[in-house]
C-alpha cells in the first residue's frame, strides 16, 4: 500500500483556472493533515471510451498534463487507463478498488464533479462510502470567476481562433507542440523559412490563420510568427500544415530544427488565411504580420 495521502480524481485536460483552483484546495488540505498531495487522473477522456463515436480534441498530452499538476505543488500523478470495466464501476468500488490501495485517507471532490458508473451518486454517497473505507470526503469550492471556465469552454475558444481568451482561462499561453519535418521550403524562396510541426494526432490545433506567437526551439523562446492552414497562395491542396516563422532565428541553421520538437504558445490571432493575388502581395502581408508580431510581443 501506498503512504498516507490527500487525493483528488478528474480528467483534469488543459489545467485550467478552474482546475487550479481544485488544486490548490488539495495542496492545502494535504498540509493540513501532514499528508502527500496525489491526483488521478486518466490518459483517455472517458467520454471516448463510453462514446466510441467521440473523437474528443485534447487540451494536454498526458505528458504536458503531468507537468502542469506537479507545477501546482501535486507530488504524484497516478495516470490510469480508462476502460469500459472501469467505467463500469461504482463511485464505492472506484473508491474502494482505486482510491483506497493508493492510500487515499481525504478525497477532495471537485464542487460539481461526479464519478462511478453513468455519475448516478453524488456527495453525499461519496461521503457515507468514505466512512465505510476509512475516507473523509471534503468538498471544494467552486472558483470565484465572473466567467464559466471549462474544459469544453477552452476548446470551443481555441477552435474559434480566439486564443487570447483561452489563454486568459487557462492562465498561460495554450501550448502546441510538434516534431519538426521537411516541407516544401516554399517559405524560404520568399525569405520567411518556416519549421513545419507535426503535432499529436488528437492534441487540439486552433482555427486556421495566423498567430503571434512564443517558440521554444534550440534551447530558448523566439517570437514566431504562425501560419495554421492550406496556404492558397501557394497551391498547397487540402492539407493543413502548422507553420512557425521564428524571427531571429538564422536561416542558415533551420535545416537543424529537422527531427527536433517545436513547442509553439499561442499569444493573439492576427487574421485569417486567404489566398493572394501574388507572391509579391503575400511576402508584403508576411512582412506586415511580422511587425505585428513584433508590436504584440513588445519587442
Amino acid at each position: 500500500m501506498e503512504r498516507n495521502c490527500c487525493v483528488t480524481t478528474g480528467m483534469f485536460d488543459g489545467v485550467h483556472a478552474g482546475h487550479r483552483c481544485l488544486l490548490r484546495q488539495l495542496r492545502d488540505e494535504a498540509a493540513r493533515r501532514g499528508l502527500s498531495a496525489v491526483v488521478v487522473t486518466f490518459a483517455r477522456h472517458p467520454k471516448a471510451v463510453l462514446s466510441p463515436d467521440f473523437r474528443p480534441r485534447l487540451l494536454t498530452t498526458p505528458e504536458e498534463k503531468a507537468d502542469l499538476l506537479r507545477a501546482e505543488g501535486v507530488e504524484r500523478v497516478v495516470t490510469l487507463d480508462f476502460t469500459p470495466q472501469m467505467a463500469a464501476l461504482t463511485a464505492r468500488r472506484f473508491m474502494q478498488e482505486v482510491l483506497a490501495p493508493l492510500g487515499a485517507r481525504v478525497l477532495v471532490a471537485g464542487y460539481d464533479h461526479r464519478f462511478g458508473h453513468a455519475r448516478a451518486e453524488g456527495f453525499s454517497d461519496y461521503v457515507a462510502y468514505g466512512k465505510d473505507l476509512g475516507i473523509d470526503v471534503v468538498q471544494a469550492v467552486e472558483l470565484d470567476s465572473p466567467a464559466h471556465v471549462s474544459s469544453s469552454v477552452v476548446r470551443r475558444l481555441l477552435s474559434a481562433g480566439d486564443v487570447s481568451a483561452a489563454a486568459r482561462l487557462l492562465e498561460r499561453p495554450y501550448r502546441l507542440a510538434g516534431r519538426v519535418v521537411p516541407g516544401r521550403k516554399q517559405g524560404r524562396l520568399l525569405g520567411f523559412p518556416t519549421a513545419n510541426l507535426c503535432p499529436p494526432a488528437d492534441k487540439l490545433v486552433p482555427a486556421l490563420g495566423v498567430y503571434a506567437c512564443r517558440a521554444e526551439a534550440a534551447g530558448r523562446l523566439w517570437p514566431a510568427m504562425v501560419n495554421i492552414g492550406r496556404r492558397p497562395t501557394l497551391d498547397n491542396g487540402r492539407d493543413v500544415s502548422v507553420e512557425a516563422h521564428l524571427l531571429g532565428y538564422p536561416a542558415s541553421e533551420a535545416g537543424e530544427l529537422y527531427g527536433e520538437t517545436v513547442a509553439l504558445h499561442f499569444v493573439d490571432r492576427l487574421r485569417d488565411e486567404h489566398r493572394f493575388p501574388s507572391t509579391a502581395a503575400l511576402c508584403a502581408q508576411l512582412a506586415d504580420d511580422a511587425a505585428q508580431v513584433r508590436q504584440i510581443l513588445s519587442l
